[in-house]
């Protein structure tokens, strides 16, 4: 099943209702958070940022131009799982597809700070549309809506809020690349638009190990944070007591 675009506004309505807890804090951690999924996760979404093709792929940009990550390649498995486990909850999945928009000649519209960050972009790379701005294969099949971003967070200049409250989502679990950018900003933007977040540990990489464990350390502020088996436990839990009181 191809992802259906911010621009088709496609929604997928999550089968269940359940209230948010009220008065709950951010920054729980391990069992804790994990026993709280319960209360949320029929109305959960999991945000994928930006595992594409172009960033991923050993025929993608990045890896045209040197710029790897194998904690992000290894990551894909364990968020293919968790996406299974929030769709079999009744929970949707949305992706966000960093893109390279053309100029009326043709020419990819890429930042002054980009691209002296990665000079090797060129045009094509990231286009809409395109092979590179899509979604990995391993996940592409679990994707409800994809939004398509220019800048960190899935929330800016995106249509992700609006497609995200027509669905009834009140809570994130939010993974993907990298953890100090498009991850971090997007879990901020999610928290002061009043969103429960939840942070998957083992579901993002930065390119290096230390600056992955400080940012996870700096976004307990806003969010929860839980490993990929501890959601996909709490999601197994919600939906085997769903199918039993029915």
């Amino acid at each position: 099943m191809s992802a259906t675009s911010f621009v088709m506004g496609r929604t997928h309505t999550a089968m269940n209702s359940l209230s948010q807890e009220e008065g709950s804090t951010p920054g729980r951690a391990g069992e804790s958070a994990a026993n709280a999924v319960s209360e949320h996760s029929g109305r959960m979404a999991l945000l994928v940022i930006d595992l594409q093709n172009d960033f991923l792929a050993c025929e993608g940009a990045y890896a045209r131009g040197g710029v790897t990550n194998s904690e992000a390649l290894a990551m894909v498995p364990r968020v293919a799982t968790v996406a299974e486990a929030v769709k079999r909850a009744g929970g949707m999945v949305v992706a966000s597809r960093f893109t390279l928009w053309p100029d009326a000649q043709g020419h990819a519209m890429i930042s002054s700070h980009l691209k002296a960050l990665r000079p090797f972009l060129r045009d094509g790379d990231f286009a809409p549309g395109s092979w590179g701005q899509g979604v990995v294969a391993e996940l592409l099949p679990h994707i409800d809506v994809a939004v398509d971003k220019v800048a960190y967070s899935a929330f800016f200049n995106t249509q992700l809020d609006w497609v995200l409250r027509r669905a009834g989502i009140n809570t994130l679990a939010v993974c993907g690349i990298v953890t100090n950018g498009g991850v971090a900003s997007s879990v901020r933007d999610a928290h002061v638009r009043d969103y429960h977040v939840y942070v998957l540990e083992d579901g993002c990489a930065a390119f290096s190990p230390r600056v992955h464990a400080t940012s996870i350390e700096d976004m307990r502020n806003v969010a929860d944070v839980l490993t990929c088996s501890d959601l996909v436990h709490r999601l197994a839990t919600v939906w085997t007591d769903d199918r039993s009181s029915g």
